[in-house]
């Protein structure tokens, strides 16, 4: 859905509009909706604080997964990146911001001061070259190499610049495997060095939705600031009764989201030629007082990873608001794309409610941490004679 507004310019503005969008290659009026966009991402930037609360930026904020936790938390979001536009359409439907777009190049010093630094980096694969190598050709070492041309260094850099009290990173459970081990090293070192003090563990959002999925988090916090000693832990508190399958479903999901004949054969035979191979690859039928296999962005193509039983009739996709639900996504918010593009954004994101738990629990310990002396200190009881 789009609305239409008629304006008014001036000749020369006309001609200033015309000109860019004949260089840019984009039309007239998606250089003024983008305008407007910035604009009112300027303005809400902009605004003070409300409530005191501590700060954030949300990188490769995906459609705002992180955002919404850490605003469930208390925290209060100064900026946002996203490079995918489909995304960004989601993120400024349902926030009223623009995400700024390629990471690598925005400048450290423009992101705005914040207390925390949040992002669901990508995890691209790591280059290690030989720190002998590197100084015989006058190259430098630490972080800043071993991270060159990964997204990561991206994160790196920001932490750096910007020194934040904290983050939080999220990525896939492989992360901790990947390269036999060596990428996770390099991380870690990596954020080391930036005397970041890190704790990480693997969680599994089954706990909040009804679905299998295993993420890695990773929280660090400024060891120039607080000192050494430092202690975190993920002590989550999810619901007493988890959901299950049958509590996300639609009453009458539309009949488009049944698998056609064609598919559906091809789906079983699949999963048939596997089983004889000895493999486990093939559809799953989700139990409805059980939870899903974990949805990935490929879910667009098939749906097959999770499938909802119909009696009587073909099995069917889960509709995008189903999606939604599954990630813990509250019912306000807006789908604005495509079924395949929800999909794919609902596929990337993150279990909102268990990300949620973990952002309260940093912004707490942020709270403990930044008290006063004093007020730390517990008063010695006082001792009277003869006692």
């Amino acid at each position: 859905m789009s609305k239409q507004i008629h304006i008014h310019v001036e000749d020369a503005l006309y001609e200033e509009l015309r000109s860019y969008s004949l260089s840019s290659g984009q039309t007239i009026q998606v250089c003024v909706n983008t305008a407007i966009r910035q604009l009112l991402t300027q303005v809400k930037t902009e605004l003070p604080a409300q409530g005191g609360g501590y700060r954030f930026i949300d990188l490769f904020a995906g459609i705002g997964g992180m955002r919404l936790a850490f605003e469930a938390a208390g925290g209060q979001c100064v900026y946002s990146n996203e490079w995918n536009k489909y995304s960004q359409k989601t993120y400024f439907t349902n926030f009223g911001v623009q995400p700024d777009g390629d990471i690598t190049k925005v400048r450290a010093e423009d992101i705005p001061d914040h207390d925390i630094l949040v992002a669901g980096f990508p995890c691209q694969p790591f280059s290690i070259a030989g720190v002998s190598k590197k100084n015989s050709l006058g190259r430098a070492t630490g972080f800043e190499d071993k991270t060159q041309g990964t997204l990561f260094f991206d994160v790196c850099r920001i932490l750096k610049a910007k020194r934040p009290r904290a983050f939080m990173l999220e990525n896939v459970k492989n992360l901790c495997s990947h390269d036999k081990g060596r990428t996770f090293a390099v991380i870690q070192e990596s954020l080391a060095e930036l005397n970041y003090r890190v704790f990480f563990d693997i969680l599994d959002g089954r706990q909040y939705v009804p679905q299998h999925r295993e993420r890695i988090v990773i929280v660090g916090f400024d060891q120039k600031r607080y000192g050494e000693k430092i202690d975190f832990a993920f002590r989550l508190s999810p619901p007493e009764r988890p959901p299950v399958v049958r509590d996300i479903l639609e009453d009458v999901p539309d009949e488009k989201y049944t698998l056609s004949d064609k598919l559906w054969t091809y789906l079983q035979n699949y999963a048939a030629k596997h089983r004889e191979a000895g493999n486990g690859f093939g559809y799953g039928i989700a139990p409805p007082d059980g939870v899903t296999r974990t949805i990935s962005a490929r879910y667009y193509k098939d749906g097959s990873e999770i499938l909802i039983g119909q009696e009587g009739k073909n099995p069917r996709r889960l509709t995008p608001r189903e999606c939604a639900r599954l990630q813990g996504f509250p019912e306000t918010f807006q789908i604005p794309v495509s079924d395949t593009q929800a999909y794919r954004q609902f596929g990337n994101s993150v279990v909102v409610p268990l990300m949620a738990d973990v952002a309260g629990l940093i912004l707490a310990k942020l709270e403990a941490l930044d008290k006063p002396p004093c007020e730390k200190r517990r008063k010695a009881p006082v001792q009277r004679e003869g006692t």
